[in-house]
């Protein structure tokens, strides 16, 4: 039969579990690669006027898509518990390293580029490197800025998702959703322009200006886009947990159950 299970499928129950778990992983870990590649390739000017007041506003592109991987950490923290959400925040990681790898061999291999007398890739007129050496060079620049931002970030989201599921016996989605998300999402705005500013040396910064002022319009734009994001998600996340949880016949509150009963132990 076509449609007989795998060995490996328990029952028709397991593996649809199981393929929802992988469309938000696939969702996760595809949404996390475009932000890290892109990253800051280039940022959008999103400035406007309020009055007479003019409002800085500037967004890398990398930053785009990465509210959806916090709505995909919640569905997973929320149906599948803690363990499965955190192991996915590490497989995230590993993915990082993975992506840079490639990009560190892509750059050691011998090309089709006429080398230097130094024996390196030359830049044009323009002061710029070929289109890979780019986009390299850039997401050298800020990888170390978002791993660290990335892990910080994660980490918190699923920490302070279930501390509060804890907290109020599971009820309350919409707070543990919007408060896990909106923390998470402070500690990697501030995380990722910091790092990115003084350990990668990698952002816009016009020298002529002060630089403080420049690095909180980063930050600040980055969390409004991130926080407008995620409380616009509370309706798609309570709807989307009552159809996942009735078509995958998962109790969420059973994992707060566990981990009242554990504690108690």
């Amino acid at each position: 039969m076509s449609n007989a299970l795998h060995p490996i499928e328990a029952s028709e129950l397991h593996a649809r579990r199981e393929r929802v778990f992988l469309v938000l992983s696939g969702l996760f870990l595809g949404s996390l690669t475009m932000l890290n590649i892109l990253g800051i390739t280039r940022f959008v000017d999103l400035s406007f006027d309020l009055g007479s007041v003019h409002v800085p506003f500037s967004l890398a592109i990398g930053v785009l898509p990465y509210p959806l991987t916090f709505l995909c950490t919640d569905f997973i923290s929320e149906i599948y518990g803690k363990k499965r959400a955190n192991s996915l925040v590490w497989m995230g990681l590993l993915l990082n390293v993975w992506v840079m790898f490639i990009l560190w061999l892509g750059g050691i291999l011998p090309g089709f580029e006429t080398l230097d007398a130094a024996g390196q890739v030359p830049k044009d007129a323009a002061g710029r490197l070929p289109v890979f050496f780019e986009l390299r060079e850039l997401a050298f620049g800020a990888v170390a800025a978002s791993m660290v931002a990335y892990l910080a970030a994660q980490f918190c989201d699923v920490h302070v998702f279930h501390f509060l599921k804890r907290l109020t016996g599971g009820r309350h989605l919409w707070l543990r959703n919007n408060l896990s998300t909106l923390t998470s999402q402070l500690v990697d705005s501030v995380a990722v322009i910091l790092v990115t500013h003084f350990v990668a040396h990698a952002l816009p910064i016009k020298t002529d200006e002060p630089l403080w002022p420049q690095l909180l319009v980063f930050i600040a734009s980055g969390y409004v886009f991130k926080a407008t994001a995620a409380l616009l998600d509370t309706g798609p996340f309570y709807f989307g947990v009552k159809i996942l949880s009735r078509y995958l016949q998962i109790d969420p509150s059973q994992e707060h159950d566990a981990d009242r009963e554990e504690t108690q132990l």
